[in-house]
């Protein structure tokens, strides 16, 4: 068997293959670029353990049970490395200072119009029942699109703009509510008020008092890959470009390798866990209905500047998001050795990431590394107020091509696609975040769903 791509969903999908599959399979992992783990990167600034790449994930699941994330954890024997962060407050910076985010906003969008009342004025009086759910059974728009319409344009560009940015570098204008709100688009095809869905979608999901939302792994999140690696046995190929799927009867044959002096592969399954676009590349011959609704999709590339300051005044905080509307390079910073005590240090050192980059805007991320790190001190001194110690070590981490950016009816499309590799070729499938959302926790369930639907199709085939 083979998995084309060695990010933590593909990861993933091997591990659940090994699990479930015979003694003795044999499972290979083919991943393009010299390092497993995709937008999971630990590595070390100023002698310390630190993130380029995902930070944290979530504990819990929409459902309230133990996240997919945190199952594989446990599966891998992790369980003890798990850290909770120790400040959870983060910030907006608006009108030149910081204003506490509000509680009661799912990912921005207020629950209670009170509580917002410091960050921005809500239109109070649009949200009306016009006896009718906000959304049809299959109806999907923007969050924006929705959110405006209902409570004004402050609490889209102040709140939730900056949030969705700070998860998918992308506007809340051009985001499908269905996929990255899921809850609430569920609440809005049955409340007849963006309030009403707000407090619905809040009560079907119940977190109790105190109880941890983000977790970590002490040591970083690349000893889950190096774990997901070993446990999974799979032979793993690095530096192994996967140029083309051929059908060979119930199997697949794999082009790898340059166009010169290319490896050929047999292989009784595949699941293909790399982003939307090269898979689309080689589903275009093979399944050309799934490739075409795949392929839409685009993305957006940031980039992570990381510093390390010598005892730096900040503020108790985990760090703050940053409104497009303030016009700054910077998107959200995470104070690093504030929001996570483990990483806390005894000579005072402090670090720092920013995020820059938002979708549309990747003109500004042809800066070198240097302009783009004295950019990011400069902006960080003028949202704290006062100009901070030059930093000792800094690290710039590129992602390009990082982010999906999911327009309405994404969900519908990857249904789509999905459906017509089920009906003409049931031993291949995909997986990974330019299907079925961001974040740890989503992508290893996407993978582990791939896993299970080749070992159906493999047992349904007597294979």
């Amino acid at each position: 068997m083979a998995v084309v791509g060695g990010g933590i969903a593909g990861l993933a999908a091997a591990v659940r293959l090994r699990d479930r599959t015979p003694a003795g399979t044999e499972i290979t992992v083919y991943e393009q670029s010299g390092a497993l783990g995709g937008k999971l990167r630990t590595g070390e600034l100023a002698g310390a353990a630190v993130e380029f790449g995902a930070e944290l994930f979530l504990m819990r699941d929409p459902a309230g049970g133990e996240s997919a994330a945190v199952a594989l954890v446990r599966r891998l024997g992790l369980a003890g490395r798990i850290v909770h962060p120790t400040v959870g407050q983060a910030a907006l910076a608006v009108d030149g200072g910081l204003r506490p985010i509000p509680g009661g906003t799912l990912v921005g969008v207020p629950g209670d119009l009170d509580k917002v009342a410091t960050v921005a004025r809500p239109d109070a009086a649009a949200d009306r029942d016009e006896g009718r759910p906000l959304l049809g059974p299959t109806d999907d728009v923007s969050v924006g699109a929705l959110v405006r319409s209902r409570f004004g344009d402050e609490v889209v560009d102040r709140l939730v703009d900056p949030m969705l940015g700070g998860v998918y570098a992308g506007r809340a204008d051009d985001l499908s509510l269905a996929t990255t709100m899921p809850a609430l688009a569920r609440a809005a095809r049955v409340e007849h008020t963006l309030l009403g869905a707000v407090r619905a979608a809040q009560a079907a999901t119940p977190r109790a008092p105190g109880e941890p939302v983000f977790g970590t792994l002490a040591g970083g999140l690349s000893t889950l890959v190096d774990a997901a690696a070993t446990a999974s046995g799979a032979t793993i190929r690095r530096h192994a470009a996967v140029r083309e799927l051929t059908p060979t009867g119930p199997g697949w044959r794999l082009t790898v390798g340059p166009t010169r002096d290319p490896e050929h592969v047999d292989v009784d399954a595949v699941v293909l866990a790399v982003p939307a676009r090269p898979a689309a590349r080689l589903l275009a011959d093979v399944a050309p209905g799934a490739a075409a609704g795949i392929g839409r999709l685009d993305y957006a590339s940031v980039a992570l500047v990381t510093l390390a300051l010598p005892e730096p005044a900040l503020p108790e905080l985990s760090g703050f998001l940053v409104p497009a509307t303030e016009g700054l390079l910077i998107k959200a910073s995470t104070f690093f050795t504030t929001k996570w005590g483990h990483l806390r240090r005894p000579d005072g050192l402090a670090l720092v990431r920013a995020s820059v980059g938002r979708y549309g805007d990747e003109a500004q991320l042809q800066r070198p590394d240097t302009d783009l790190a004295a950019t990011v001190h400069r902006e960080l001194s003028a949202v704290l107020g006062g100009p901070l110690p030059a930093p000792v070590d800094g690290h710039v981490q590129r992602w390009g091509g990082a982010l999906p950016q999911y327009s309405p009816g994404h969900l519908d499309r990857v249904a789509d696609a999905r459906e017509v590799l089920r009906a003409a070729h049931p031993t291949l499938t995909v997986a990974g975040a330019g299907y079925d959302g961001v974040g740890i926790p989503v992508c290893v369930r996407s993978g582990e769903t791939a896993a299970e639907e080749i070992i159906t199709a493999l047992e349904g085939s007597g294979r």
